[in-house]
């Protein structure tokens, strides 16, 4: 047999390596298997640029143009750190471009024996063809995690260390983490900005003249009868109905954090790592089963960015039980409480009080279910396609 000088022989001799005589034939990929996939994705330098600009990049970006902007004028920028910027960057940005790119990985990784011609290469060299697929996953994995970490470690240092100082309450600044006598008497200290700008239900009878100046926005124009009649309020009655519209908001504000606390953080940074592993698993079996990377890309992305959020919202009576087994549904019920609504559903949280009832109904039991069947159901797709694929 003669080798054409073109014939990358370098990963053959590699692989061939890895097929040691006691293993040949076993679907069980080895250690060299693994760390010769690593290699080769690796050397993909287009690829691994793009997945580190998206997943620690875009976000690092962002927040450095927030602390310079914040930098050379605070009046005008706020901080570029806290709890709603931690919130808006992983559910926002983070979830959707993190699938987006792990699913890259795992369609190239999928397809690239194909599209480079070495296939036939590595099925002669006697090593099981289940074990070639396998071998990618852990691979994928060794690449995609540490990316997504380390982008979610950058933004939970900056949100964190930059946080804001005060809380802004429907309009106000409000010192954060006060007790409930603590946040009546700044209330009482306040009256104009209470009694105006925070919400209040029917139990609070006021009858005040709310007025706005640029300097001051919304505040009690002293002095001045109620629209609604009643007289003139004394100071007195005002610090009194201030005092109890804080009693009645206590349970809302309290809800409110300058910064992201360590368990949401750590259920988010999971959260964003289940996500990404999914989009590797599924790029992997889909890259496979074409067997080319540029259409399965755009289906991939297709599925995070149209199709998931219509078929996570609409109520299609009888496609119901089909929407329930779309994977983006069940991550949505998985979402961490605290985070905002992700396709219109989600977890709820502190500063969004809100509940799932956009979503298409389902259990979190039926929501793990789905994601197992989505990981086991794509993985043998994948494994069969590669096994039954011609040399």
């Amino acid at each position: 047999m003669t080798t054409n000088a073109s014939t990358p022989t370098a990963t053959v001799s590699r692989d061939a390596v890895a097929g040691a005589p006691d293993r040949r034939g076993s679907w069980i990929p080895t250690g060299r298997m693994i760390t010769t996939r690593i290699m080769e994705l690796r050397h993909r330098r287009g690829l691994m640029i793009a997945l580190i600009l998206v997943n620690i990049g875009l976000p690092t970006v962002f927040l450095a143009i927030r602390l310079l902007m914040h930098a050379f004028a605070p009046k005008t920028y706020g901080p570029a750190g806290g709890y709603d910027v931690f919130t808006q960057l992983v559910a926002g940005v983070m979830y959707v471009f993190g699938f987006i790119v792990a699913a890259t990985l795992g369609c190239t990784a999928g397809s690239i024996d194909l599209t480079e011609g070495m296939f036939r290469h590595l099925v002669v060299t006697g090593r099981s063809r289940l074990a070639l697929y396998f071998a990618r996953i852990p691979a994928g994995l060794a690449i995609i995690v540490p990316m997504v970490a380390t982008g979610f470690a950058v933004v939970c240092v900056v949100c964190v260390l930059a946080a804001p100082k005060t809380i802004n309450y429907n309009g106000a600044s409000v010192p954060a983490g006060l007790s409930q006598p603590a946040f009546e008497a700044w209330a009482g200290d306040h009256v104009d900005q209470v009694i105006c700008d925070f919400p209040y239900g029917p139990e609070v009878k006021v009858h005040v003249r709310c007025g706005y100046t640029p300097s001051r926005g919304s505040y009690v124009i002293p002095g001045q009868p109620s629209p609604n009649g009643g007289g003139v309020p004394t100071a007195a009655q005002l610090r009194t109905d201030a005092i109890m519209i804080a009693h009645l908001d206590y349970l809302d504000f309290k809800r409110f954090f300058l910064s992201p606390s360590i368990s949401l953080m750590v259920r988010s940074g999971l959260w964003l790592e289940l996500e990404a592993v999914i989009g590797l698993i599924v790029g992997l079996g889909l890259g496979s089963l074409i067997g080319q990377r540029t259409v399965a890309v755009i289906i991939m992305i297709v599925l995070e960015v149209i199709l998931t959020p219509v078929l996570s919202r609409a109520h299609i009576p009888h496609l119901i039980n089909l929407q329930r087994g779309v994977v983006g549904l069940a991550m949505s019920h998985l979402e961490p409480y605290g985070l905002p609504l992700l396709f219109g559903g989600g977890g709820g949280g502190p500063n969004f009080g809100r509940t799932a009832d956009f979503l298409v109904p389902e259990t979190r039991t039926v929501a793990v279910c789905v994601i197992v069947a989505w990981f086991v159901g794509w993985t043998l797709l994948g494994a069969w396609r590669m096994a039954k694929r011609d040399a």
